[in-house]
């Protein structure tokens, strides 16, 4: 019997939406579909090795063995099994409420993950919607044996969290990174094994996955990262959580809460160090907590407090307090920290006299979800090489992408472009520049790209090329009309022979 394979899944998953729509907003159906996966996923696994254990050691020591929930990574007790759910005709989302409290109850690494979805909403979750649903699971054997490839259900995930954002628009942006944003960002700070990687508002962990996915690519052993990671919203903290397990990477630590309020990856009373830090904050994120700043008990805000309604730099400076003596950062932001001056400009021309600061790289506009805004990609590193000291690289990439009907895309040889722009780190004529400590301080410590890197004279010859093209035609239309004039007045006998 042939394997399921990720497209087949990936429909499979994607329909099951078709039977929420109508019944729930679609910013919520990630929600439920999610949790249905999980807990399909969890019981077929359990059921997989259960069998497994029987086999290998016969029916009666083997049903024993087989009741120890030691044996397993997730031990799915009675009334989270899916054949239990499904024998409950009515109150079907109680029951699957009580599943979740019951996995919960029984395995440590869950806690609060799954209880957060409400399947009780009868209002909106009829039994009917839910029978639909889970007859619909049903037909998939989500077993280790009958995946085509490993991680083919964390691969289905961020398919389903890239189409939710989609569906969603707005909504679905503040959870989900657009993949090839992330793949660069992964690609500049580049993770080696053994490292531990931080992403401070982590969304549902698509950068800590990639990251992974980078040290695997390299031909390192992924499993030896340590992945860390704090998000706000409880519902995208459980996703991210999700997505880890479903991706086989059960060593994580992922705390719920406010970043900037309340850092909770606290070590000795200090702020935890890591080697990695990676994060797509929210774009000039307006009640931030500058009150909380005020009083910092961790000394993040060295370089200043940012203004009340926005929060860009605290971010950065909560990532760069983050950094080890020798690590590495890399952010999106919106261009606005690259100038804007009051508070932030002296937060900005600290971070830059420290000579933290490694690059800048201005990527297209409308990359992201909700927000059609340009962005740059910022790099701080506390251990610059000696040749990169007092200088920073401007990277002026906006205009390589592919336009997409709802949004713009990096395709895979923009960010090979960049990536081998920022390693050579030299100048190329209008795409790169290293620009001195010295000249930004000329320039008032403004970061605008395009102060260093002048794109204009292209623009000039291509304005001028379209004003030649003009006078052409002008002149073409000129000599067509003198020659109709002047065989109209032959016409009339005015004209000469």
């Amino acid at each position: 019997m042939s394997k399921l394979t990720l497209q087949e899944l990936e429909s499979h998953l994607w329909k099951s939406a078709d039977i929420l729509r109508g019944s729930v907003d679609s910013s919520d159906y990630k929600n439920y579909i999610f949790g249905l996966l999980f807990l399909k996923r969890l019981g077929d696994v359990f059921e997989e090795h259960k069998h497994n254990l029987i086999e290998e050691h016969g029916e009666e020591i083997g049903s024993i063995i087989a009741d120890d929930p030691e044996q397993y990574q997730f031990y799915v007790p009675q009334a989270a099994r899916w054949e239990e759910i499904r024998k409950h005709a009515e109150d079907i989302g109680s029951a699957i409420n009580v599943a979740f409290e019951a996995l919960e109850n029984e395995n440590q690494t869950l806690e609060g993950v799954l209880t957060p979805i409400d399947f009780n909403r009868k209002e909106v979750l009829t039994d009917s919607v839910l029978q639909r649903l889970l007859q619909h699971f049903s037909l998939l054997n989500l077993t280790n044996g009958n995946l085509s490839e490993p991680d083919m259900l964390g691969r289905a995930y961020e398919y389903l969290i890239k189409m939710f954002a989609d569906d969603a628009g707005k909504k679905g942006g503040e959870f989900y990174t657009p993949s090839k944003v992330v793949e660069l960002l992964v690609k500049l700070i580049r993770p080696e094994e053994g490292m531990r990687v931080y992403d401070p508002t982590c969304g549902s962990g698509g950068m800590l996955i990639q990251s992974v996915d980078y040290v695997r690519e390299q031909g390192g052993n992924p499993q030896s990262l340590s992945l860390f990671g704090q998000e706000k919203n409880l519902g995208t903290w459980a996703i991210a959580k999700m997505n880890l397990l479903l991706h086989g990477l059960p060593d994580h630590r992922i705390e719920k809460g406010d970043t900037i309020r309340q850092p909770k990856l606290i070590e000795d009373g200090e702020i935890m160090l890591f080697d990695r830090v990676i994060a797509n904050p929210p774009f000039s994120l307006k009640e931030w907590g500058r009150e909380e700043a005020e009083h910092d008990p961790y000394g993040r805000f060295q370089y200043g407090l940012p203004p009340k309604n926005a929060g860009d730099y605290a971010f950065i400076q909560h990532m760069v307090a983050s950094l080890k003596s020798d690590g590495i950062c890399g952010v999106v932001m919106p261009h606005g920290v690259l100038f804007r001056g009051g508070a932030e400009g002296k937060i900005r021309q600290g971070l830059i006299e420290s000579d933290l600061l490694e690059a800048v790289v201005g990527i297209p506009s409308n990359l992201f979800y909700g927000t059609g805004i340009p962005a740059c990609i910022l790099i701080f590193n506390r251990n610059k090489s000696l040749e990169r000291k007092g200088n920073v690289l401007f990277i002026a990439a906006e205009c390589d992408y592919q336009e997409e009907k709802n949004q713009n895309v990096l395709r895979e040889k923009d960010i090979e472009k960049i990536i081998s722009s920022f390693d050579v780190y030299e100048d190329i004529e209008k795409y790169a520049r290293v620009v001195s400590l010295d000249e930004i301080k000329l320039n008032d410590y403004n970061l605008n790209i395009t102060r260093y890197i002048d794109k204009s004279e292209e623009e000039e010859l291509i304005n001028l090329v379209a004003v030649l093209k003009d006078i052409k035609e002008l002149e073409t239309q000129q000599v067509t009309t003198k020659a109709k004039l002047s065989r109209y007045l032959q016409e009339i006998g005015i004209g000469e022979e």
